[in-house]
């Protein structure tokens, strides 16, 4: 079973848990404008608004700043949505190794990353499927 970014940040260190009516509606907004219709749960970590929800099936993690700019989202996806290049990388280093967690990120300026939790490692891929980060 894949766990999903939602339960990573539960237990981040810095992460603290905010009730919806703690947020600011600027950010709330901001939300909504690209998610309507979401229920969220919030978090506030390293001076940003963490929204966490299920949209289409899915856990999704936006990071949004004072002014309801969505700064990154970060998607549960399969490992079969990896580029091919990660894929590799994975079974060449990490072979039948279970993996904890896959996920897309968008970072407002376009960038996609994928994050790979596996053995205890956070392995960061860029678009094309070149490690970035973690071995």
């Amino acid at each position: 079973m894949i766990l999903t970014f939602l339960t990573i940040c539960t237990f981040a260190v810095n992460a603290q848990k905010l009730s919806a009516d703690k947020v600011p509606p600027p950010v709330k907004n901001g939300l909504s404008k690209t998610h309507p219709g979401i229920t969220a749960t919030w978090e506030w970590e390293d001076a940003h608004y963490e929204a966490n929800f299920k949209e289409k099936g899915k856990s999704v993690s936006c990071v949004l700043d004072k002014t309801g700019t969505i700064l990154e989202t970060e998607t549960e996806i399969a490992q079969s949505d990896l580029p091919k290049t990660a894929n590799t990388y994975i079974s060449d280093h990490y072979n039948g190794k279970k993996i904890k967690e896959i996920a897309s990120i968008r970072k407002a300026n376009g960038e996609v990353n994928y994050e790979v939790a596996v053995s205890g490692k956070e392995l960061i891929f860029d678009q094309s499927g070149k490690l970035r980060k973690g071995k």
